[in-house]
């Protein structure tokens, strides 16, 4: 009995009730998981008749699956996304799991409250507003409101830092009303914390009304600088509230999602705010194994549960078997109902038509630039004269300072973009002295005997390596593979010009092959090493800055925090050592400035690094 005859028995004892089914590959990896009113209809279906290309490609790969029972479709559903997000199979629609929306977190508990970002909601009882975009999105927020309420941005903590040290320049140009000091009081800046809630509550009109009123008193008491002052602190959160879409798409009332399957399939949410589009996010995969209401209710419920806040109605691209469920268990999370619906007409089909527009957009934006990538690839793969495709190429770089700090870097590009969850940074560890031919070998042969030693981070071998360098370079990173048994991977150097430019990719017998004559190709190759070499360079200077600050960690008064603003402003201990008090003080307290200026003048012998430059 073949293996599809096999399944399909064990299928057919499967019974007639909901539940979740798990399908396995020959080496006992969880490869797909769905769910089913009958599991015996559904998973017989798989094992029965033809297919389209993506379901018959995952078929062929299973080589045994199991089956959970669950009492209800709202337990099967709720087990498939707990499954799905554990094992992240291979052939379910996934969105990236690498992506977050950060949270505003206020604990109005403590005597000066600071608004700091973080990742997820705690059950802490901290105030949170958000998800926002990104966490540049989340520090534009708190830079605004900080300018226009003329609150500490400064990373200084109170009460803990009143009457420490003098105000920082915040102060002098006014754009903080130095709390350090002690004045205004605790009282004022809980006042103003709580008129930034206000703002990030979207209650900014009630807002605006109090300051008014307490404008025109100050003025008819003929108080004419507090009512100055207030009318500026109106005029700034005029301005914020201006800008508050990036605010509003946190509260949004209504979702609509768009949904459209193409080479590169696109998965959209518009946020919408008292019929207002305030916000928009769009994710890009594969084309999916599931129908396009499978993959709908699939990626809704990922996008919820990761992205942490709910409006009350979402309105879908199409109807899903299991919209009661998926609603319920929205509801659950979200704390409020949560209702979802096909529109059919007025605003809600409009918002739906906008959503699925943005969708086809982007699919089709992305497939366009996806077909111009893997036509580059496929005109490097012939010049390169190789046989199998060029899906993932991995580059390598050396950087050192004479015998210091001698790292190497691993980038990865796949399929002509770079992979940068995967880069990998090596510090040498057998190679003594500068030796770049040594150190490429030894980076190489450690990058090989990883994945030898079945190392996830390090999977799979790339279809080539490009390394920086010539013949040299080349050879020594051949030699590398080759005393692994990985001598079949091809290899290949990234020569520059006079002028430090990509000129050509190399052989190890100084065979170069010109890739000038075709742009695309020339500014692939050109991309990948200055992506390489800047990561190198990155990881070289991150050593050489912590070398550099051991010269100050003995100093009493000066933690980390100190000493990375000393580097940052003065970039190495020979340009601390020659600063004088006054420059120090402006960039670390008084009594820390003088500590370090006493350190330095102790003796040269104490700063061995000194004519070490970032």
């Amino acid at each position: 009995m073949d293996k599809i005859a096999e399944l399909r028995e064990k299928a057919n004892k499967l019974p007639l009730l909901p539940g979740v089914y798990i399908m396995k590959d020959a080496a006992g990896e969880v490869i797909y998981v769905g769910k089913a009113k009958a599991l015996k209809n559904r998973v017989t279906s798989y094992f029965r008749g033809d297919h389209l290309p993506k379901v018959a490609a995952m078929v062929s790969h299973v080589d045994d699956f199991d089956v959970i029972v669950a009492a209800t479709e709202f337990e099967a559903l709720v087990l498939e996304n707990s499954l799905i997000k554990r094992h992240m199979p291979h052939y379910n629609i996934l969105l990236r799991d690498d992506k977050t929306y950060p949270f505003l977190r206020l604990d109005e508990r403590e005597e000066y409250p600071v608004f700091t970002i973080v990742n997820r909601v705690k059950d802490d009882g901290a105030r949170y507003f958000g998800p926002y975009g990104g966490r540049g999105v989340s520090k534009s927020i708190l830079e605004t409101l900080a300018k226009a309420l003329k609150l500490p941005d400064c990373g200084r903590r109170f009460p803990r830092d009143i009457g420490k040290d003098r105000p920082c320049l915040n102060l002098h140009m006014n754009t903080c009303d130095g709390w350090c000091r002690g004045e205004p009081d605790a009282e004022e800046y809980r006042r103003r914390i709580g008129q930034a809630e206000q703002i990030l509550s979207g209650d900014s009109k009630a807002l605006l009304a109090g300051l008014e009123r307490e404008m025109t008193e100050a003025a008819e008491e003929l108080r004419f600088e507090k009512a100055a002052q207030l009318r500026d602190r109106i005029r700034a959160v005029q301005e914020v509230s201006n800008r508050q879409n990036v605010i509003k798409a946190a509260r949004a009332d209504t979702d609509a999602i768009g949904f459209h399957r193409g080479a590169r399939t696109a998965f959209v949410a518009l946020h919408y705010t008292d019929g207002d589009l305030t916000g928009k996010d769009f994710e890009l995969m594969p084309e999916p194994l599931e129908e396009d209401a499978q993959a709908v209710s699939s990626l809704v419920r990922q996008y919820y549960v990761r992205r942490g806040a709910w409006p009350k109605l979402v309105l879908l691209p199409c109807e899903i078997e299991d919209a009661e469920a998926l609603a319920r268990l929205l509801t659950e999370m979200a704390g409020h109902k949560v209702e979802l619906s096909v529109p059919r007409r007025g605003t809600r089909r409009e918002f739906g038509e906008a959503a699925m527009r943005n969708a086809r957009e982007e699919s089709l934006r992305a497939e366009t630039e996806y077909e111009r990538r893997s036509k580059t690839l496929e005109w490097l793969r012939k010049m390169l004269v190789m046989e199998g495709p060029l899906r993932r190429i991995e580059a390598y770089d050396i950087s050192n300072t004479g015998n210091f700090g001698i790292v190497a870097s691993m980038t990865v590009f796949e399929e002509g973009k770079p992979a940068k969850k995967k880069y990998r940074k090596f510090r040498m560890k057998t190679v003594e002295g500068q030796d770049d031919f040594a150190s490429m070998y030894e980076a190489v042969s450690r990058r090989a005997q990883r994945f030898l030693d079945g190392d996830e981070k390090f999977m799979p071998l790339p279809d080539a390596f490009f390394i920086d360098g010539g013949p040299g370079q080349v050879a020594a990173a051949e030699d590398a593979l080759a005393a692994k048994g990985l001598g079949n991977v091809p290899v290949f150097g990234m020569v520059k010009d006079d002028r430090h430019h990509t000129r050509a990719l190399t052989t190890r017998d100084g065979c170069e092959i010109g890739i000038q004559a075709n742009p695309a190709v020339f500014a692939l190759v050109g991309n990948i090493q200055e992506e390489t070499h800047n990561f190198a360079i990155a990881y070289h200077k991150k050593l050489r800055q912590k070398t550099i600050a051991s010269g100050l960690e003995e100093i009493p008064g000066v933690g980390e925090k100190r000493r990375r603003a000393l580097l940052r402003a003065f970039k190495s201990m020979k340009r601390i050592r020659e600063a004088t008090v006054e420059e120090l003080s402006a960039v670390i307290p008084q009594n820390a400035a003088k500590a370090v200026y006493e350190h330095c003048h102790r003796g040269e012998e104490d700063s061995p690094d000194g004519e070490e430059t970032l």
